[in-house]
């Protein structure tokens, strides 16, 4: 037995909470990182004469997803990282190399540069998407398995709230490169922390025969699973993304008031995951509350794109659709620890890294493309007609959750 590997008797009830909050945090300031450059869009769309870059839309987007792509591109090699090396190796060597690059993002001037680094960034932060979930699988019986994995899939939009409550606002006084001190300082908190408080939570023997079988040739699940949950993504990330720039634009709010606001859906949207766990466990499925969060997003997106098209026309209209926004960013990211926790449970200790490395790049091949296609559709049409359409996505996720197939929680 290693220094970090305990089994489970070794390791006391408070440790496993400490563990989980650590994880939490860990993810938090990875989502800051990767999400941090989509709140400098104002100030990459500003004009040159007023102190900004002069971007389109769809440059500033494709900037925006430049950590993104970094973090889409190596999700399965970490996943194999943390199935051969342990969670706490990938969790230290990946929160690390996202502090490196976002402190190497706050020295450049060029955006197109900055976008190089944060890719970098980018790659660090995918790690603690598969290490920090697997320590929550490893060390939680199922039974409390899906209100830890709530809990610990609030440190996304924590980490997003992190981001639009200081980075829009800093750039917009200072420039975008001391903006980026704040998702920087949180990933090198977290490697400290990784440090002092995170062990690698026990497995069972491997087969004598030294192979697994492969989940995926079992049947279909995981692949419907990840199948729904990149569709489940586009909304989310729409609203992540253009959320803050709607509300400077077209409502035209300051940076700092929109940036609190959508600092505020992350509340909610951290309330939402913790709940959606919470009944999976207690109706021991994943699946079916999965099902429900798809149909209340699809429903939740065109009530906002319908909203947001007249906002302006009155202060009622205004708030309704302020407040369809918050309702939007809560809803839209219910079914990410559901779907998370399905994938890990489903796939076993051997695969799980794997599978949920899989899992994240699937949906982050979406949220890599959602900033530059929805900037070019609010250019054409408006922020409310990309809104709406991107209700049509959870509604083909609906048919697609594997709920007859799903195993019961035990």
């Amino acid at each position: 037995m290693t220094t970090t590997a305990r089994s489970a008797a070794e390791v006391s009830v408070p440790r496993r909470w400490a563990m989980l909050a650590v994880g939490t945090f860990g993810q938090a300031a990875s989502a800051a990182m990767v999400v941090a450059p989509s709140f400098l869009i104002p100030q990459l769309h500003r004009p040159v004469s007023e102190g900004g870059h002069g971007m389109s839309l769809a440059e500033a987007g494709l900037v925006a997803s430049a950590a993104m792509a970094g973090t889409m591109c190596t999700l399965v090699l970490w996943g194999i990282v943390v199935d051969r090396r342990g969670e706490r190796f990938a969790l230290l060597t990946g929160l690390s190399l996202t502090a490196v690059g976002g402190a190497a993002a706050t020295t450049m001037g060029d955006p197109w540069a900055m976008a190089a680094v944060l890719c970098i960034a980018g790659i660090g932060a995918a790690a603690t998407n598969s290490a920090s979930g697997r320590v929550v699988v490893g060390w939680f019986p199922p039974e409390r398995r899906g209100f830890a994995m709530g809990i610990r899939q609030t440190g996304q939009p924590l980490g997003v709230g992190l981001a639009a409550a200081t980075v829009a606002a800093i750039a917009h006084a200072h420039g975008t490169g001391p903006a980026l001190w704040v998702p920087t300082g949180a990933a090198a908190l977290a490697t400290l922390l990784v440090a002092l408080v995170v062990l690698d939570p026990p497995r069972p023997p491997a087969p004598a025969t030294g192979s697994v079988a492969n989940p995926y040739r079992t049947d279909g699940f995981l692949a419907r699973v990840h199948g729904a949950s990149v569709l489940l993504v586009v909304p989310q990330f729409l609203v992540w993304t253009f959320g803050l720039t709607w509300l400077v634009e077209d409502l035209d709010w300051s940076p700092g008031v929109a940036g609190l606001v959508i600092a505020g859906t992350q509340v909610a949207g951290a309330a939402a995951r913790i709940g959606a766990g919470w009944i999976s466990d207690r109706v021991g499925s994943r699946m079916r509350p999965m099902r429900s969060v798809a149909v209340l997003a699809s429903a939740t997106m065109v009530l906002l794109g319908l909203t947001a098209g007249v906002a302006e026309q009155s202060d009622l209209l205004t708030l309704l659709a302020v407040l369809l926004l918050v309702l939007a960013s809560a809803v839209t990211v219910a079914d990410n620890g559901l779907a998370f926790t399905a994938v890990a449970e489903r796939a076993g200790p051997f695969w799980s890294g794997r599978a949920l490395g899989i899992q994240n790049t699937a949906q982050h091949v979406a949220a890599v493309a959602v900033p530059p296609l929805a900037g070019l559709t609010i250019t054409a049409w408006s922020y409310g007609a990309a809104f709406a359409l991107a209700g049509l996505f959870p509604l083909l996720a609906v048919a697609l959750v594997p709920v007859g197939r799903e195993h019961t929680v035990s």
